[in-house]
C-alpha cells in the first residue's frame, strides 16, 4: 500500500541529501513550469539539497536546464546522457559512450519510417529535431489523445523491432540500447565527474525521487525512497514497482507539497 507523503517519517527524511525528479507533469502543470514550482526547486537548493532531474526531454532542453535551473546535473532522453556544469562549462557524459550515438541514429531513422507506415496518423513530438538518442511519439501533448489500444499497439511494435518503449504522460519514447533513467543516473554517479560535483559518495538511502507516470517505475524500484504526485493514481494498479509515498496534490502542486516538507526538515 502506498502511503501519503504527509505521513512520511521525519526521522527517515532527515538522511536525504539528493533530490531526483521527473519534469513533465511532476514539476510542470498542464505544460507550464509555474513560478511556485520553480521557487520550490530553488527552496530545495537553498536548503542544501543536491538536485538532479531525470527526464525524457531532449538534449536541447537539457542544455538549457543544466545552465539555467538550480540543478547539479540533468539526466536526459530517458538515461542516454547526463549534462552538468563544471568550471563554468556545460559538460556531458554519455551513458553508453559517445560512439554508441553514431550506431543508434541510423536505426532510429529506420524505425521512424516503419512507425509512420504502421501508424499513418502518427506525429512525432515537436522537440524531436532536438533529440539525439530516441524517438518521441506525441500521444497527447500537441495532438488529440491516443486511445489505450493504439498506445499499446505502438509500444508492442517498437518492442518487436528490438527497441525499448516507455510511456510518459505525454509521449511514447522509444530507443535502442540497454539503458533507462536509473542506469543513466547510476553510471554518471560512478564517474569521476559526479564525485567532483557532489563532493562525496552517497548511499542510496540519502536519495529520494519524485515522478508521475509509468516510465518512472524503474526509478520507484531503484530508489530506497520515492514519491509520486497524485496524478499517478490512474496508473497505480498497473505499475510493476510503486512509489513509497504519494502526494495529495497533482503535478506541480504535488512537487510544491513535496518540497515544503523536505525544506521544513533543514
Amino acid at each position: 500500500m502506498v502511503m501519503l507523503w504527509s505521513k512520511a517519517p521525519i526521522k527517515t527524511l532527515n538522511n536525504i541529501k539528493i533530490v531526483c525528479f521527473d519534469i513533465d507533469d511532476t514539476v510542470t502543470t498542464e505544460g507550464k513550469l509555474t513560478a511556485p514550482a520553480f521557487k520550490a526547486m530553488w527552496d530545495l537548493k537553498k536548503h542544501g539539497y543536491y538536485l538532479i532531474p531525470l527526464t525524457g526531454r531532449p538534449a536541447s532542453w537539457c542544455d538549457h536546464i543544466a545552465r539555467f535551473w538550480p540543478v547539479d546535473a540533468v539526466v536526459g532522453e530517458n538515461g542516454a546522457f547526463t549534462f552538468f556544469m563544471m568550471n563554468g562549462r556545460r559538460c556531458r557524459f554519455d551513458t553508453l559512450g559517445h560512439l554508441f550515438l553514431a550506431n543508434a541514429q541510423p536505426r532510429l531513422a529506420q524505425l521512424g519510417e516503419k512507425i509512420k507506415k504502421k501508424f499513418p496518423h502518427v506525429q512525432f513530438a515537436s522537440d524531436q529535431k532536438y533529440r539525439e538518442y530516441d524517438l518521441a511519439i506525441d500521444i497527447c501533448e500537441d495532438v488529440p489523445p491516443w486511445g489505450e489500444n493504439d498506445i499499446k499497439a505502438l509500444m508492442d511494435f517498437c518492442a518487436q523491432e528490438g527497441a525499448h518503449a516507455k510511456l510518459s504522460s505525454i509521449h511514447v519514447n522509444t530507443w535502442f540500447g540497454d539503458y533507462d533513467k536509473a542506469l543513466g543516473l547510476r553510471t554518471w554517479l560512478a564517474s569521476e565527474y559526479a564525485s567532483s560535483i557532489l563532493k562525496d559518495r552517497f548511499k542510496w538511502s540519502e536519495f529520494i525521487f519524485i515522478g508521475d507516470s509509468p516510465n518512472d517505475a524503474p526509478l520507484f524500484e531503484a530508489f530506497d525512497y520515492s514519491v509520486a504526485v497524485a496524478n499517478i493514481k490512474k496508473f497505480i494498479d498497473t505499475l510493476v514497482a510503486k512509489p513509497t509515498w504519494i502526494t495529495d496534490k497533482k503535478s506541480g502542486g504535488g512537487f510544491i507539497e513535496f518540497s515544503k516538507k523536505l525544506c521544513s526538515i533543514k
